[in-house]
């Protein structure tokens, strides 16, 4: 990140056009996901922006001046951890007083498996459906400490979020479930859904273990296309912020299915396919059923 990259002078600049009324609790987020996550929490007491934008990839995101202003006006910032917000700590450091929140506190990590972050947590965390429900709860905390008058609301709401949230996925779980186990294989560009793969009983397969890694090396299509043909996979992914042309090669060499797109990193526009978490956490789930069923029709 450059140096100096925020000066006093550009910040005071955009801030004299951002001042805000004070009456309700104002909270900003590192990425799409989380501010849905924490709106839902937040009800109509409390305001939520995400730094960065749908579609974004927020791993390598460089924050921007105004990123910086509109930090500076909140009351609470949310992130995520575990190494996945690689520029937010700098990003922290810039600002001043301005209480924050670290969303994977009290997950249990599960290890990235190979590249230059072997050993270090898996950050997609809120891919799991369990640790979903440990994000609702570090939520309504940090709203409750930040905002003691509304936390009986923060409360009641991030309970019927939690609620709403398993009665959304538990039955695509249970599709999941039903497929063959030697078939429930889930093969991705990045390895984001080593929590997901977990609770829905799969195994997985990834071309690269994290965004900040090579991607889609000769080595990588390699190793996964020989995955793939020992363990005679039916189906391929690929997240929606990568390119897609590593997995549908493999797809090709494999005689594979290319099952399409899947959704992690960020939520899309509101007249997308996945403008909430819930249809994040719904489609990606679907598409996973259907790619396999699909591919294991194919295979007929």
């Amino acid at each position: 990140m450059r140096s100096g990259f925020w000066s006093v002078a550009a910040v005071s600049l955009l801030a004299a056009g951002a001042a805000q009324a004070q009456d309700r609790l104002k909270v900003v987020t590192t990425f799409t996901v989380l501010a849905d996550m924490a709106q839902n929490v937040a009800g109509d007491v409390a305001d939520v922006v995400s730094i960065t934008k749908p579609g974004a990839e927020i791993h390598g995101y460089q924050p921007t001046p105004r990123d910086l202003v509109r930090a500076q006006g909140a009351d609470l910032i949310l992130w995520n951890g575990m190494n996945l917000e690689l520029w937010f700590e700098q990003f922290l450091s810039n600002l001043r007083n301005v209480p924050e929140a670290t969303l994977t506190d009290n997950i249990e990590p599960i290890a990235i498996a190979g590249g230059s972050y072997e050993g270090k947590p898996n950050p997609h965390a809120w891919m799991g459906l369990e640790n979903a429900q440990i994000y609702i709860d570090n939520i309504e905390r940090a709203f409750s400490e930040a905002d003691p008058a509304n936390a009986a609301t923060y409360a009641r709401n991030a309970a019927d979020y939690k609620e709403e949230l398993r009665q959304t996925i538990e039955p695509l779980r249970q599709e999941i479930l039903e497929i063959p186990e030697e078939k429930r294989w889930l093969v991705s560009c990045e390895g984001a859904f080593s929590y997901l793969a977990r609770d829905f009983g799969m195994k997985e397969l990834y071309l690269w273990p994290i965004n900040a890694d090579q991607m889609g090396t000769p080595k990588q299509i390699r190793n996964v296309i020989d995955g793939i043909r020992q363990n005679d996979i039916p189906a391929v992914f690929c997240e929606s912020t990568v390119n897609t042309s590593p997995a549908e090669q493999v797809a090709r060499e494999t005689g594979s299915y290319y099952g399409g797109v899947l959704y992690v990193d960020s939520l899309s526009e509101p007249d997308g396919p996945v403008p909430t978490y819930l249809d994040l956490l719904r489609v990606t789930a679907q598409t996973i059923s259907d790619g396999l069923r699909d591919g294991m029709a194919q295979e007929d």
